[in-house]
C-alpha cells in the first residue's frame, strides 16, 4: 500500500494520493482517469476499443511497482519495516471491516437530545442577554467584545483592529469575573453539539440505521487513528450534557449489548516504560494510585494524607510532563502563580530524575537526527526543533518529548486492534470490533458470546506489548454507548 508506507517513511506530509507521490518520487506525471480520458479521445469505455484504458491501468500499475521499490528500500535503511509490516499494513483490513460494520445510531434519541439542547440554548440565551442589559449577537465576536469588555467593563486582552479577542483561552482566563462569561462558553458548547453532533450527524445515519466514520490511518503526525464525517473523537464529554449524546449509539439488535476497553493512564505507563523511572515503575506495578503517589512525593505529604486538591494538582504535573508543559501552562491550568507552578515542576523532576534524563535525552537526539521514535521505531520528524525562531523551537522541544509517547500509545492501540480483530475472525464470533477513540475500543457483541468476548478484549489490549509496567485496562458493558463510563 503506498500511502501507508510513504506514511509510515514521512508521516507529516499532507498528501498521499498516487498521483502525488508518483510525481514527487518518480518525477513522474500520472495522469487520472478523466484526464486520461479526455487526452485519448475515449470518454466511453463501454464503446469501441479498450486498447487505451488499457494503456492507462498499465500506466498506473508500473508507477506502483517502480514506487513500491523505492518504498521498501527507504523502508529497511531506516529500519521502518516493523511498524510498517506489523502495524499499519494489517490495520487496513481491521479498518476496512469497522468501516463496513458501522456503528448504529437510535435516531428518535437523536431528535429527542436535540430538542433538549435547544431548550437550553434557549434559556441561556435569555440569561446572557438579562445580565448584558440588552440582546444581541451571541455567535458575533465583535459584538460579545463589546459587551464583555466596554458595557460590563471585564479585563480585556489586546484590541486589534478587529476588535477584541473572545477566544476560549482569553474567556477562560476571566470566567470568575462574571456570571455571563461561564454562560456564553456553555452556550458555545451546547451550539456546536447541536450543529455539528446532532443535526451534522442525521444525515449521515444510512438506511440501515448505521453511521460509518472514516477511519483514517495516513493524517495524524503522532501515528493516531484519525476519524472523520463524522468525529466521533471529538464529542464533548467532560460535561454530562455532552456525554449524553453517546446514548444515542446503540448496539442494534435485541440479543447484542456494547463491550468496551480502555487504557488505563496509557502514556503515564509509556513514560515509565520509556524513562525506566523506578518510582513510576513501582508505583504502576504495585497497583497504586499514580496521582496520589506522586503528589505525596512531590508534594513531601504523608501518602494517606494527599487531599482531593493534592491529588488534582499531582495529576496535572503529571500531564504536563508528558506534553512539555511549561512553568506558565501550568500556572494557567491550576490557576496558581507561575513561581509556584515552576517549583512543581521542579520539584517533580528533582523526585524523577530518570523522568528529566529522558526528556532531555529526547530534545538532544530529535536535534541531532531530526526526528523522535516510539518503542515500535515509527519516526516523527520534528522540522522545527532546529528552527532560529525561540518559541518555534520550543514548540519542536515539546514535541521531542511527547512525540515518542503518543506514538508509543498509537502503536500499542492499533496492536491491539489488529490482535482483537484477528481473534474475532479466526474463532467465528458474530461480535464485531466497531468504534476506536482514543485508547478505547468497542465491540459489538452478541450476549451468546459475552463472557468470551470480554476476557478477550482485555487480554489482547493488555498484552499487545511487554513493557516494564503493566498495562491495564478498564472494561465496561451496556446498552448504549454512554454507559460504557
Amino acid at each position: 500500500d503506498t500511502a501507508n508506507a510513504q506514511y509510515v517513511i514521512d508521516p507529516t506530509k499532507s498528501n498521499y494520493n498516487m498521483k502525488t507521490l508518483a510525481f514527487e518520487n518518480l518525477h513522474y506525471e500520472l495522469k487520472d482517469e478523466k484526464e486520461f480520458m479526455e487526452e485519448s479521445g475515449q470518454i466511453d469505455l463501454l464503446g469501441g476499443s479498450t486498447s487505451k484504458y488499457i494503456d492507462y491501468g498499465f500506466d498506473w500499475c508500473l508507477a506502483v511497482k517502480r514506487l513500491m521499490q523505492l518504498q521498501q528500500k527507504n523502508l529497511a535503511d531506516n529500519q521502518l519495516e516493523r511498524v510498517f509490516k506489523q502495524v499499519e499494513l494489517p490495520l487496513i483490513e481491521v479498518l476496512a471491516s469497522m468501516e463496513v460494520e458501522g456503528f448504529n445510531v437510535d435516531k428518535a434519541t437523536l431528535e429527542n437530545f436535540g430538542l433538549v439542547l435547544k431548550e437550553e440554548i434557549v434559556q441561556l440565551e435569555k440569561s446572557i442577554y438579562t445580565l448584558a442589559g440588552t440582546e444581541f449577537n451571541i455567535n458575533s465576536p465583535a459584538q460579545l467584545g463589546e459587551i464583555l469588555f466596554e458595557r460590563l467593563e471585564l479585563p480585556a486582552g489586546k484590541k486589534t483592529k478587529r476588535g477584541y479577542s473572545t477566544s476560549a483561552d482569553v474567556l477562560e482566563k476571566i470566567r470568575d469575573k462574571h456570571p455571563i462569561v461561564d454562560m456564553v462558553l456553555q452556550y458555545r458548547t451546547l451550539t456546536k453539539l447541536n450543529s455539528t453532533y446532532v443535526e451534522g450527524l442525521k444525515p449521515l445515519i444510512g438506511k440501515d440505521g448505521k453511521i460509518r466514520a472514516h477511519l483514517q490511518q495516513t493524517v495524524t503526525a503522532t501515528g493516531r487513528i484519525s476519524c472523520t464525517e463524522p468525529n466521533l473523537q471529538n464529542i464533548p464529554i467532560r460535561q454530562d450534557l455532552g456525554r449524553q449524546l453517546r446514548k444515542a449509539f446503540v448496539p442494534g439488535c435485541e440479543n447484542c449489548t456494547l463491550v468496551g476497553a480502555d487504557y488505563s493512564q496509557i502514556e503515564l505507563r509509556i513514560l515509565a516504560h520509556l524513562s525506566g523511572d523506578e518510582n513510576l515503575i513501582d508505583a504502576f506495578n504495585n497497583g497504586d494510585d499514580i496521582h496520589r503517589n506522586t503528589a505525596a512525593r512531590v508534594f513531601n505529604l504523608d501518602y494517606d494524607a494527599v487531599t482531593p486538591l493534592d491529588r488534582s494538582r499531582a495529576k496535572a504535573v503529571n500531564f504536563g510532563v508528558i506534553y512539555g508543559m511549561s512553568g506558565f501552562g501550568l500556572s494557567e491550568e491550576l490557576q496558581i502563580t507561575r513561581k509556584e507552578a515552576e517549583k512543581y515542576i521542579k520539584d517533580y523532576f528533582d523526585k524523577h530524575l530518570a523522568v528529566k534524563n529522558y526528556m532531555d535525552e529526547q530534545v538532544a537526539n530529535c536535534k541531532a537526527n531530526g526526528y523522535s521514535e516510539t518503542i515500535m521505531g515509527r519516526k516523527r520528524y520534528i522540522h522545527e526543533i532546529n528552527s532560529s525562531n525561540y518559541m518555534t523551537r520550543q514548540l519542536g522541544e515539546r514535541l521531542a518529548m511527547n512525540s515518542p509517547i503518543q506514538g508509543s500509545a498509537a502503536d500499542i492501540i492499533k496492536i491491539a486492534m489488529i490482535k482483537v480483530y484477528r481473534e474475532l475472525t479466526e474463532k467465528n464470533y458474530q461480535s464485531k470490533l466497531i468504534l476506536q477513540v482514543h485508547d478505547e475500543l468497542i465491540i459489538k457483541t452478541y450476549q451468546s458470546e459475552i463472557d468470551e468476548i470480554k476476557e478477550l478484549l482485555v487480554r489482547n489490549m493488555e498484552n499487545a506489548m511487554d513493557l516494564k509496567v503493566k498495562l491495564e485496562s478498564d472494561l465496561n458493558q451496556g446498552d448504549t454507548w454512554y454507559d460504557l463510563k
